[in-house]
């Protein structure tokens, strides 16, 4: 049967794509969280936090992303026995879900960092001076307008995770990459048709978001 008339072929391209959408969501959200937990402690006046901080960005930023979803799957699951679910695709799932945000959460961390830097330190000695606590003042005035900073920077670190969620398919996962493997494997005469409607998948998702990413952070720019 043709590539563009067989339904299992439209399957597996959806199937694909969806697990690359979780991974992206779930990842986002996991190394959102980390990051700004990592970049308060970069700032924080404590030293054993800001050098755990520090150890943390400087490690993953330099670790090649392949050997951390590697890890996750060899060393956490099939060495230590970590099983997050009964069905394997689920398993690998939040398995790449772990890799993607430990990795991408260094990347966050330092992002939101520079955001930190560019809120007058006036407003966070005014804020000590009434009395407030550092995580206090880091949570209710810095991070707020920080955050608002970053929202561009943000976009590029959260589009470049879902292009590296592809990486998820090498323990295992039927993400698009895989399932482009797959179809190039059954129709090999078709190849280049193939990686075009992949690409011009992700193409069509990711330019618009990050056109997307681009008109919020002009929109919730922080006037000074």
């Amino acid at each position: 049967m043709d590539l563009l008339s067989d339904p299992d072929n439209l399957d597996l391209y959806l199937t694909g794509f969806s697990w690359i959408l979780r991974l992206t969501g779930a990842g986002a959200l996991g190394a959102l969280v980390l990051g700004v937990i990592l970049a308060g402690f970069r700032v924080s006046p404590i030293p054993v936090l800001r050098g755990f901080g520090a150890a943390w960005v400087n490690i993953f930023r330099n670790t090649p992303l392949t050997l951390i979803i590697f890890f996750c799957y060899f060393g956490l699951f099939s060495t230590l026995g970590l099983s997050l679910a009964e069905e394997i695709d689920v398993n690998n799932f939040w398995l790449g879900v772990i890799g993607l945000s430990v990795y991408t959460a260094a990347f966050v961390c330092e992002a939101i960092r520079s955001g930190i830097n560019t809120v007058p330190a006036g407003q966070a000695e005014a804020a000590r001076a009434i009395g407030l606590s550092f995580f206090q003042v880091l949570r209710m005035i810095v991070l707020p307008q920080a955050g608002r900073a970053v929202i561009a920077p943000l976009g590029s670190i959260f589009i470049a995770l879902a292009k590296n969620s592809t990486i998820v398919g090498t323990i295992g996962l039927a993400e698009s990459s895989n399932a482009m493997k797959t179809l190039i494997n059954d129709y090999g005469s078709q190849t280049i048709l193939i990686f075009l409607i992949f690409a011009g998948t992700f193409a069509a998702v990711l330019i618009p978001t990050g056109y997307l990413f681009g008109w919020l952070a002009n929109r919730l720019a922080v006037k000074r």
